[in-house]
């Protein structure tokens, strides 16, 4: 049976409809940045998607090729994720989805190294025909947040940020959205399969004490 990360962290990834706390340990994260609105067929963000599946199906067939990965086991390739901040916004800006910086993430099992994930890079662009100059292994230690599912559209995600926000003034912290700590999504549905009002994303905002 292979690993289920949603299954096996459900703390992570499957978070109630109501605001709740948790304390996150540093993962580590295939990762490409660009910039753009999300939803443009020929921008950055569609291309970055791309790139972060190429090669985490390439970690994950590798049991299949050429490349021994210390410490490997078959795993469910996890669920993708997203940074997102706007210049001068605190939080995000829905309306403005052009002005969004990005970064795009998918989360890789412990056992893959810095190594293996370069060797997996490489492998993906010569396999796929991609450039994949762009995707980095990037480690996140995100500490103590507030997150909350949502469920419904993405435009409509405003209203369970306020939940979330109202939440974390009753607890005696304040939003901490700035350098890395950024509006962080977990995207459970494919848009493409699922119509928008069961989208089902995780949206978790990073606090500190006020």
């Amino acid at each position: 049976m292979a690993f289920d990360f949603k299954k096996e962290y459900k703390e992570f990834y499957l978070p109630p409809q109501k605001p709740v706390m948790i304390d996150l340990p540093p993962m580590n994260y295939i990762a490409v940045r660009g910039c753009g609105d999300p939803n443009d067929e020929n921008g950055e963000y569609k291309q970055a998607v791309s790139i972060l599946y190429a090669i985490a199906y390439t970690v994950k067939m590798s049991k299949k090729g050429s490349r021994e990965i210390k410490g490997y086991f078959d795993f469910v390739v996890p669920p993708l994720e997203g940074l997102w901040r706007q210049e001068g916004t605190v939080g995000v800006d829905y309306s403005r989805k052009d002005k969004f910086e990005f970064v795009s993430m998918i989360r890789l099992p412990d056992f893959v190294t810095r190594e293996d994930f370069c060797w997996a890079a490489e492998e993906a662009a010569k396999k796929k025909k991609l450039d994949t100059s762009k995707a980095e292994f990037f480690t996140y230690s995100e500490g103590m947040c507030v997150q909350c599912m949502h469920i419904g559209s993405y435009d409509d995600e405003p209203a369970t940020v306020k939940l979330m926000h109202d939440f974390i003034a009753s607890a005696g912290y304040v939003p901490e959205l700035e350098g890395e700590r950024l509006h962080h999504e977990i995207y459970l549905s494919d848009p493409r399969k699922t119509e928008p009002a069961k989208l089902r994303t995780v949206i978790r905002h990073p606090v500190r004490k006020a």
